[in-house]
């Protein structure tokens, strides 16, 4: 597992879980480093999924897959509170451990999740830096640019993706960009964690995912 990642969840929720189960793979050209410490999610049904999702964004939309891999270096897959999310200083984007696990979701809400975080790596690649942002309108390009991606894919697949960004635009400023409470976040994943280990033994496409956005 990156250092740099390592230390960011180290300061919010503390030093990483003993026992987990680290992979580096490439996929599609991308570096992928997993760290997985969920007993009930099996790694290679994660790596499946996110072939699938990148395979979606390559097939459907190959400029947005093209900007990806320029913009990208890495994609880490850890446990973490939000769906994804992307760290400029290390150029990678992070796809969440359970989110890629479920299979109540399809694959295109995923390869959306990615192609979100893609937006801000191609903002950030353009010399935007944080102290001129405007967090809010950031967020409306990273949801349009999901809802262009829905509406290129055929209905069953891009219905949802559809109806997730059309949903997140019509929100005012401090809700399309909210500030997360970090606390919050922990409690919830722990409660999750917590779940799953007390079931362990059931499916993993089951696992229990506390994201709550991109």
């Amino acid at each position: 597992m990156p250092s740099a990642v390592r230390a960011l969840l180290g300061r919010l929720f503390a030093s990483a879980s003993q026992g987990a189960k680290q992979a580096r793979v490439q996929i599609r050209g991308f570096d992928v480093f997993v760290e997985n410490t969920r007993p009930d999610v099996a790694t290679p049904a994660v790596l499946e999924r996110l072939d699938e999702a990148l395979s979606l964004i390559e097939v459907t939309q190959p400029w947005r897959f093209r900007h990806l891999q320029r913009d990208l270096q890495a994609i880490w897959v850890v446990r973490y509170p939000t769906r994804g999310a992307y760290f400029p200083a290390d150029r990678a984007c992070l796809t969440e451990l359970t989110f890629l696990a479920r299979r109540d979701i399809t694959a295109a809400t995923v390869a959306s999740s990615i192609l979100h975080e893609g937006v801000h790596a191609r903002v950030d690649r353009m010399g935007v830096r944080l102290e001129s942002k405007d967090i809010a309108r950031e967020e409306r390009l990273c949801r349009r640019a999901e809802l262009a991606f829905g509406q290129a894919l055929p209905p069953e697949l891009g219905l949802p993706v559809i109806k997730r960004a059309t949903e997140s635009l019509s929100l005012a400023d401090d809700e399309v960009a909210p500030c997360i409470d970090w606390a919050e976040a922990r409690r919830r994943q722990d409660s999750a964690d917590a779940q799953s280990s007390a079931r362990f033994g059931g499916p993993s496409a089951n696992a229990a995912s506390s994201g709550t956005g991109d």
